[in-house]
């Protein structure tokens, strides 16, 4: 049947055989055109209300008060002075100024201690600052350190091997910081020699000016590169500190008699350390 000026045509439902001329409840499986189109309900989602903490962009964890901002400020900026201070000893060292610039390098190892002992101090610690701490540790202690120690080997050992020896601190320095910022955190020992403490140890060897052959501190230099990715535990600071008073009375008196070669044997000390505990917690 066809009905003229008109797209719209309707199918009446057939019910038990027969249409009943009025458009019926569908009871079986029959179309139904009506020649317009049919929009679905679209729920609208109630407005999701966001907390104010997701949209929080502060550093800072906890409560947010200014005196604690102003202390936080203050931690951060003992780390922004250990990068300074990193990034002038650099100049330094490419004026011929190597003394100097490893003076530098000690001061980035106090500002390094500085920090993190005020921030638990002073209740500030935070993922920020731990992140701007290893930043500024691979910046002073993973590239000042050795363009410091290149300087100072330049004329005494071949170029090359002073590069590579300076590179390999530079490379072993970003694999320790990145495996201690993801590995669990052990307070009484260290996975291999800290980076801080390389830094210091090259520092002040070249700051007291060693008297040894340039191949001998090349040869340094890399074990104490390797050193710091090792998995040996090395004691903290704190372990150290508690050792019994006599135990340090050998080392003063050896600083007063010699201080260099007072220098080099707790380096070589604490060096050794690390494997001969390695081995004995493998025999327990």
């Amino acid at each position: 049947m066809r009905r003229s000026g008109s797209l719209a045509r309707q199918a009446l439902v057939r019910v038990g055989g027969r249409n009943t001329g009025r458009a019926a409840t569908a009871t079986r499986a029959e179309v139904i055109y009506t020649g317009a189109p049919v929009v679905p309900h679209l729920a609208i989602p109630a407005p999701v209300e966001v907390e104010e903490s997701a949209r929080s962009t502060s550093l800072l964890p906890g409560e947010q008060t200014a005196a604690r901002r102003v202390r936080f400020a203050i931690v951060q900026g003992c780390t922004l002075a250990s990068l300074a201070l990193g990034m002038l000893a650099i100049v330094l060292a490419m004026h011929d100024e190597v003394r100097l610039a490893a003076a530098f390098l000690v001061a980035c190892v106090v500002f390094d201690g500085v920090d993190g002992a005020l921030a638990r101090k002073l209740g500030v610690q935070s993922p920020f600052g731990a992140q701007m701490d290893s930043l500024a540790d691979m910046c002073s202690f993973g590239l000042a350190a050795p363009v410091v120690v290149y300087a100072s080997l330049a004329h005494s050992v071949p170029t090359p091997a002073a590069a590579v020896a300076c590179m390999l601190v530079a490379g072993c320095a970003a694999i320790r910081l990145a495996r201690f910022n993801v590995s669990p955190k052990d307070g009484t020992f260290f996975s291999g020699v800290p980076t801080t403490l390389v830094a210091a140890v090259l520092a002040l060897t070249v700051l007291i000016d060693l008297p040894l052959p340039g191949a001998v501190i090349l040869g340094g230099v890399a074990l104490l590169a390797f050193a710091m990715v090792s998995s040996f535990p090395y004691a903290k600071l704190a372990r150290l500190v508690k050792l019994p008073a006599w135990f340090w009375l050998l080392p003063v008196v050896g600083a007063l008699v010699d201080a260099r070669l007072t220098f080099v044997m707790l380096v070589a000390a604490y060096l050794v350390s690390g494997p001969i505990m390695w081995m004995r917690a493998k025999r327990v």
